[in-house]
This record gives structure tokens, sequence and C-alpha cells, in this order.
């Protein structure tokens, strides 16, 4: 808002200057020659960004779901922020961890508020597989796998706060969507 207010002072300001037969000259680097007629164009245009009311807040789902959005994405990219220890495939399953976990909080985030059911079985399918992936980099490693967590295709716990969803199918497509990302 304060930008636009900016803007339509300043487009004001040069509207009067343009009816002078000599404006004075404009400092810096900046120096252009506008018709009169483009700066009240331009004035008029601006005119109702100046008044116009803020946009509408959006619907209370997508408010939450794109808070816990960029909630998953801050927690990710800080869990992915490590001190490198030397060994490069310890480090690797340190910052891959979060990156997975990232996509399946943000999978969870579109169970709950998302409608499409395409894209409703791709959550459910990145949750699955990017379970699988932590847990195969961490048996890699020799460490001990993540407790199992029910598949997102099982009815919800109620303290998972996620919906029961339709089984996930799976065609050659999505293996094909799958597998392109890691390659």
């Amino acid at each position: 808002m304060r930008l636009n207010v900016r803007l339509l002072h300043t487009l004001r300001h040069l509207s009067q200057l343009s009816h002078l037969r000599h404006p004075p000259p404009l400092r810096g680097r900046w120096r252009v020659r506008v018709p009169r007629y483009l700066l009240a164009w331009l004035a008029a245009a601006a005119m109702p960004l100046a008044h116009a009311a803020p946009p509408a807040a959006p619907p209370a789902g997508e408010a939450a779901f794109l808070a816990e959005n960029e909630a998953a994405m801050t927690r990710m990219m800080n869990d992915m922020d490590i001190r490198p220890t030397g060994d490069v495939d310890r480090d690797f399953v340190a910052m891959m961890t979060p990156h997975h976990q990232g996509a399946i909080d943000m999978a969870q985030a579109m169970l709950r508020y998302g409608k499409n059911e395409q894209l409703r079985r791709i959550a459910q399918e990145i949750i699955v597989d990017q379970q699988q992936e932590i847990a195969a980099m961490q048996l890699a490693l020799g460490q001990p796998a993540p407790p199992s967590a029910p598949a997102p295709t099982s009815p919800a716990s109620p303290a998972s706060g996620l919906p029961a969803a339709a089984p996930a199918a799976h065609s050659a497509h999505s293996h094909a969507m799958r597998m392109s990302h890691h390659e």
C-alpha cells in the first residue's frame, strides 16, 4: 500500500511538471523524457491503486495450509543447515533426512486441506516413498530405522489429525514421477 501511495505521489508530481515548457532537470543517471499524455494516463491509472482495498484474506483452510507449509519449509531449511563432520555419507544423510521429512510434512498438509483426489494420492505416495528413503539411508549408515508410522492410506488416528484417505493408485505414471525426482 505504501508503495502505491509513493508511486501515485511521484506520478502526480511528474504530471504537474510536464505542463511546464522547460521542466526542471532530473538529477542522477535516470534522465527520461516522458510525453505529457503518458504521464497523465499513468497518474490516472495509479489513482485506484492508492485507494484500493487490501486483498481479501485467503479462506481459512488455505491460510492454515499455507502456514503449515511455511512452517515445514522453515523447519526443513533449518534442519538441513548442518555442521560438516568430515564424513560425506553421514553429512548427506543428515541433510537429506530433513529434506525428505519436509516433503512428508508438506504432503500431510495437502492431505489435511487438499481436495483434488489425484493430488491427494500423489501426496500419499510421497509420504510412503520419503519415509522408506529415510529408513534406507539410515540403515545404509548402520543406524536403526526410524519407528514405523501408519501409511497415509490407513484410517487416521485421532492424534495424527490426518483424514482417512483413499488407497493410492499405483500406475506406471506415478512410478515414473517418483523415479524422476531422484534421477
